[in-house]
């Protein structure tokens, strides 16, 4: 199981830090990725870390802004997120997939692509 943590509301310029904790588990052999859903609008890819954490991927919209990084031993992943703008106002949900190959866009950025997701938490952005 996932279970996502870390959100809240902040002011546009701030920065939060969620983190995405499994149980049960040998996380290491999995890719993780976290997508968010906005009001109204589909979820969408923000970012994914290779499974031993020397690959990441981003979305254009978040690039430079945002950093996904794990910590095998401890069964974590995180997602700093700087200069947060109103934007970025979403619930935030890690997936995890052991057989995705992450190197191919459809399948990094896939919703389909991930066989387990976190509950979701929420970020709300003020301008």
């Amino acid at each position: 199981q996932l279970q996502a943590s870390g959100g809240g509301l902040v002011q546009a310029g701030g920065s939060l830090r969620l983190s995405c904790a499994a149980s049960g588990r040998t996380f290491s052999t999995y890719v993780v990725a976290w997508f968010r859903q906005a009001p109204g609008k589909e979820r969408e890819f923000v970012t994914v870390v290779s499974r031993s954490g020397g690959s990441t991927f981003v979305a254009d919209s978040v690039k430079g802004r945002f950093t996904i990084s794990r910590d095998n031993a401890k069964n974590m992943v995180y997602l700093q997120m700087n200069s947060l703008k109103p934007e970025d106002t979403a619930v935030y949900y890690c997936a995890a997939d052991r057989e995705n190959q992450i190197l191919a866009k459809r399948n990094r950025e896939g919703i389909h692509k991930y066989e387990l997701w976190g509950q979701g938490t929420q970020v709300t952005v003020s301008s």
